[in-house]
């Protein structure tokens, strides 16, 4: 913008801009730029088109945003950790409410109930979905909640090892790897075999150092590992066993508390919120009641006052800003809040039945997606393993290929897996959930076909 100009979007007035360069004693906006080096200098105008008229601008930003792809236009069969599930229409309008929308920290109860109530719910719809005995209110995402749980079963066993399984997400195992150079906390990651962890490896794996076990369900390539056998493996060498879920999977699959979980986390994105640009996600994170005071994060609990009327209150808060920093569980000092809630309405609107049968539907129109897709002449099946709604595909030509042709078609075919893994270069990772149509995956199918004719 040239000095002396005005602009509605910027609130200084010339006349206020004059006044400011007179009382630092600059004579002009040049002056206060004389000290960078010429060299280092555009000298010249930039090449900003003259102001345009509110519609102008709108029909313009609106032709720019056009050139982009979005999610709305493709059919998509994108996993990998981030789903598109049906995201009930509430649940927006409901977000949007001003009483959820400008909600600050909940740290006066007495002003807050209302925040600290939908969290408490949240709370205890994550505990009866995955069998455990409490959750806090969230963490950021489903890969900072696995490496949250790596640095709270190094602080409950004092050990300096944790393991985990090379079958969980790739892009968590490197937030965990992250988290733990902090505390020289090393990361030992076990092999996969057919799609699966190797238990014979994670048992040669896990030492009397090995502070966790952490295996994901399903996990990165959508298979099932076997949790009854992975919690044997660390419980017999006294080690936590951490399980990653996907939540929607645990409508149809059982509990992993129930498989002898010590601390359970996951990605909550599923849970009635859209795919969007990466985030804000929503991060799981439950416990045995036995490690809560080791849990990293916020927690509402439920009390009475001095009528006895219920109540809901931050309760044992051992975060740095509560307690001395060297005693903190944690460097997580809030929680997603607004994504949770969504995560809550979710899961009231759907309930048991309703969760149930966007989990069902999920795994038939997989189930049937596999079949087809395979039946794409030189298409086979990666893995045999058991799998709920993902799974992998080997090519005969390279996936990148193959998805820039499907794209041409309107269609978001899948995650090519060897940008994660050389050893999987041929291969694609398909997600399919309840949005899905049988015709879709049907165009699907053609359309593969006709990539690799």
């Amino acid at each position: 913008m040239r000095h002396g100009e005005t602009m509605r979007y910027i609130a200084n007035t010339a006349a206020q801009r004059t006044e400011m360069l007179r009382t630092i004693g600059a004579s002009d906006v040049e002056a206060l730029l004389e000290r960078i080096p010429s060299k280092a200098r555009l000298g010249r105008e930039l090449g900003i088109p003259a102001a345009l008229a509110e519609g102008d601008l709108v029909a313009h930003v609106r032709a720019l945003a056009g050139q982009n792809a979005d999610g709305g236009g493709y059919v998509s069969f994108l996993g990998g950790g981030a789903y598109d599930h049906y995201v009930p229409s509430m649940i927006n309008h409901m977000l949007l409410r001003s009483e959820f929308f400008t909600a600050y920290t909940p740290y006066q109860p007495e002003a807050s109930q209302g925040t600290l109530r939908s969290i408490y719910e949240y709370q205890t719809m994550i505990c009866e979905l995955t069998g455990m005995d409490v959750t806090n209110a969230s963490v950021y995402d489903g890969g900072s909640a696995l490496a949250e749980a790596a640095l709270m079963a190094h602080g409950v066993t004092e050990r300096e090892q944790v393991v985990v399984s090379g079958a969980v997400s790739p892009l968590a195992r490197r937030v965990v790897a992250t988290y733990c150079a902090g505390p020289r906390l090393p990361l030992k990651t076990v092999p996969w075999a057919e799609g699966v962890t190797d238990l014979d490896a994670l048992r040669k794996a896990v030492t009397g150092k090995t502070a966790a076990v952490m295996v994901q369900y399903p996990n990165f390539f959508g298979c099932l590992e076997d949790l009854d056998a992975a919690a044997r493996i660390a419980h017999d060498r006294g080690a936590l066993f951490v399980v990653s879920v996907d939540p929607i999977a645990l409508g149809v699959l059982r509990p992993p508390g129930e498989a002898g979980a010590d601390i359970v986390v996951g990605e909550g994105q599923g849970l009635g919120n859209p795919v969007t640009g990466g985030g804000p996600y929503l991060g799981l994170f439950a416990c045995r009641a036995a490690l809560v005071r080791r849990m990293p994060g916020r927690l509402v609990g439920q009390t009475v006052d001095r009528q006895g009327r219920r109540g809901f209150v931050l309760t044992l808060q051992t975060r740095e800003q509560h307690i001395r920093r060297e005693k903190a569980t944690s460097n997580i000092c809030t929680n997603v809040a607004l994504v949770a809630l969504g995560a809550t309405i979710y899961l009231a609107l759907m309930g048991k039945e309703g969760l149930r049968k966007v989990a069902s539907l999920s795994t038939a129109k997989a189930h049937y997606a596999a079949d087809a897709l395979g039946r794409v002449p030189a298409v086979s099946r990666r893995f045999g393993a058991p799998f709920f709604k993902e799974f992998a595909l080997r090519l005969p030509k390279a996936p990148d290929r193959v998805l820039r042709a499907l794209r041409k078609r309107k269609i978001l075919g899948g995650v090519a897996l060897g940008h994660f893994d050389r050893t999987l270069r041929d291969c694609l990772l398909v997600a399919v959930t309840e949005n899905r149509t049988r015709a879709e995956i049907d165009a699907y199918v053609e359309a593969l076909g006709a990539a690799l004719a």
